[in-house]
């Protein structure tokens, strides 16, 4: 019963990984470009995984997102490929790539695949049982908020000088920008990885309890 469980797992896990990389794939679809940063809809399969699956699988999960946007990012050239590809130097500079990229484009990735499952076991109970798809829906959220307010806040801390030159911006007013971003792009983004979440978690996990009546 146990190698059943965990093949089951295993295929899950294989099937949240393919959706990833056909988003990553298809333009538009994965990486969407929204002024310097690209929206995402990766976060929302790490998310899902990490409330049906587990914190384990889902910072597995989140992992393998940082490692498609440091691939993607390297790949495809654009403005700010230099905060989550360490392999690239900010434009308009002769240097070397940053290895703080490689905090940038894993650290929040890897949280997406923990912070929801924690959040919906603590939203169980404190609504004992009772209102599972809002349980869910404020996991999916906490999810996609933790995506958008570390990477910009690691932008702004590991790179604030070269993400200023971007913007084309002062210093002092890279942060406004960032909340700009946060509340324009990252509050949109996470209502819908809070709907989609709800949606597709509550039929996994019926069909994950059934299935486990039935072994």
């Amino acid at each position: 019963m146990k190698n059943k469980e965990k093949t089951f797992q295993l295929v899950l896990t294989a099937l949240f990984l393919s959706v990833m990389i056909l988003l990553a794939s298809v333009p538009f679809l994965g990486f969407i470009p929204i002024g310097p940063i690209n929206a995402t809809t990766l976060h929302i399969p790490v998310i899902i995984a990490s409330i049906v699956l587990g914190p384990k699988i889902g910072g597995f999960l989140g992992g393998c997102f940082g490692l498609i946007s440091m691939i993607r990012s390297t790949m495809i050239i654009t403005p700010m490929s230099f905060v989550f590809s360490p392999f690239i130097a900010p434009l308009g500079t002769d240097g070397a790539g940053s290895w703080k990229a490689l905090l940038v484009a894993f650290i929040p990735r890897i949280l997406i695949g923990v912070v929801p499952y924690f959040v919906y076991r603590w939203s169980q109970n404190y609504f004992k049982g009772r209102g599972q798809y809002f349980a869910l829906f404020l996991a999916g959220m906490a999810g996609g908020l933790t995506n958008t307010i570390l990477v910009m806040n690691m932008i702004y801390f590991l790179f604030k000088p070269e993400y200023a030159q971007v913007l084309g911006q002062a210093g002092d007013a890279v942060y406004a920008a960032i909340i700009s971003i946060v509340f324009a792009q990252g509050i949109p983004e996470a209502i819908v990885a809070g709907l989609a979440t709800a949606a597709v978690s509550i039929v996994l996990l019926k069909f994950m309890e059934q299935r486990k009546q039935h072994l």
